[in-house]
C-alpha cells in the first residue's frame, strides 16, 4: 500500500518579530532564517519519519531544488516532483512572535503551475487500495481527486489553507478530513464549536472520518460508529508553524500501520507537540524513536 502526497512545496522565510506587523507599521525583525516548508513537504516529511511508504508529487522552480533533496534525506520518494524553468518555488513570509505564534503570507509559484497531463502521469503509478493526501496549496485538486477516485484509493483532504477553492472539489469523494476549527466552520457553513461543530460536520459527510483538531483542547475522532477523544500535551511553544502537518502525517501513518484510533491520535498529539517546541516547519518534525520515547504527561 503506498501513499501519494500531491502537495506544495515552498521556501519559508521566517522572521522572528516582538509582535505581528499592524497595518501602516514598520518593525524590525530580530532574526531571519530560511527553512524548507510546504504544507505538502511538511506532510511528506512527518509520514515517512512516522514510518509511511511516501510519494511526494508536486512542483518546484529552480530555485528550490534543495527541497527535493530534503525530501529525499527523510525518505520521501521524489520521483513525482517535477521542475518548472520559468517560474520561482512557492515560498512563504512567517512572522513568528514571542509567543510562538505565527501569520503566514503564502505566493503560490510554482505550486500553482500543476497540469492535468502531469496530474495523470502521476497516477499512472498508483492503484485501488493506494492512499491520497491533499491540502489546498496547488492547483488542479478537483482533478487530483477525481482521478484518485477513479482509481479507487481512499482520499485524506487537509483543506488548509481554507478558501472557496474547496469547494471545487466533489466532497463525497472525500474519505477523511481532517481540519481544526476555523476550517471545520467553513466547511459546515456555521459558527458552531468544539462537539456541536462535529456533529453538524457527521450530518453533512456521513460516510466520511472526521478528525477535527481543537488547540488546546486537543482533537476529536469521529466515524459513523465511533468517537475517540484525545487530549492535548502542553510544551513550551517555540513556533506552531508544521503542528498540524506533523498530526495529519502521524495520525494516518498510525492508521495505515494498523494502530488503533486512540493510538494514532495520542501519536499524533505527541510528535505535534514535540515539533512546537523547535524552529522552522520541516526540519522540526521529530521521528518516530523520538515521539516513541517521549513522557509526556
Amino acid at each position: 500500500m503506498k501513499v501519494l502526497n500531491f502537495g506544495s512545496l515552498n521556501i519559508d522565510y521566517v522572521y522572528d518579530v516582538e509582535h505581528f506587523v499592524q497595518k501602516g507599521e514598520t518593525i524590525s525583525s530580530t532574526a531571519l532564517k530560511v527553512f524548507s516548508g510546504g504544507k505538502g513537504l511538511n506532510q511528506s516529511v512527518a509520514f515517512s519519519k512516522a514510518g509511511a511508504d511516501i510519494y511526494h508529487a508536486g512542483m518546484i522552480g529552480t530555485d528550490g531544488t534543495f527541497l527535493k533533496e530534503i525530501l529525499k534525506e527523510t525518505g520521501v520518494k521524489v520521483d513525482y516532483v517535477k521542475q518548472a524553468e520559468t517560474v520561482r518555488t512557492g515560498n512563504a513570509i512567517i512572522q513568528n512572535d514571542r509567543q510562538g505564534d505565527n501569520c503566514i503570507i503564502l505566493y503560490g509559484g510554482a505550486n500553482q503551475t500543476i497540469s492535468k497531463k502531469f496530474v495523470e502521469e502521476v497516477f499512472r503509478g498508483f492503484e485501488s487500495g493506494d492512499w491520497l493526501v491533499i491540502q489546498n496549496e496547488i492547483n488542479e485538486n478537483p482533478y487530483i481527486v477525481e482521478c484518485a477516485h477513479k482509481k479507487g484509493m481512499k482520499v485524506v483532504l487537509n483543506p488548509s489553507p481554507m478558501n472557496e477553492k474547496i469547494f471545487d472539489i466533489n466532497l463525497k469523494y472525500v474519505d477523511c478530513f481532517i481540519l481544526n476549527e476555523g476550517e471545520g466552520k467553513v466547511l459546515a457553513g456555521n459558527d458552531l464549536q468544539g462537539e456541536e461543530l462535529l456533529d453538524e460536520l457527521k450530518k453533512k459527510f456521513p460516510h466520511t472520518t472526521i478528525v477535527l483538531t481543537l488547540g488546546e483542547r486537543g482533537s476529536v475522532y469521529a466515524d459513523e460508529n465511533n468517537t475517540v477523544y484525545q487530549k492535548a500535551y502542553k510544551v513550551k511553544t517555540v513556533d506552531t508553524t508544521a503542528a498540524g502537518d506533523t498530526f495529519t502525517g502521524y495520525f494516518i501513518s498510525g492508521r495505515l500501520q494498523g494502530m488503533p484510533v486512540k493510538q494514532s491520535l495520542e501519536l499524533a498529539a505527541k510528535a505535534s507537540a514535540i515539533t512546537v517546541t523547535g524552529k522552522g516547519a520541516a526540519p522540526s518534525i521529530p521521528w518516530m524513536e523520538e515521539v516513541l520515547k517521549c513522557d509526556f504527561e
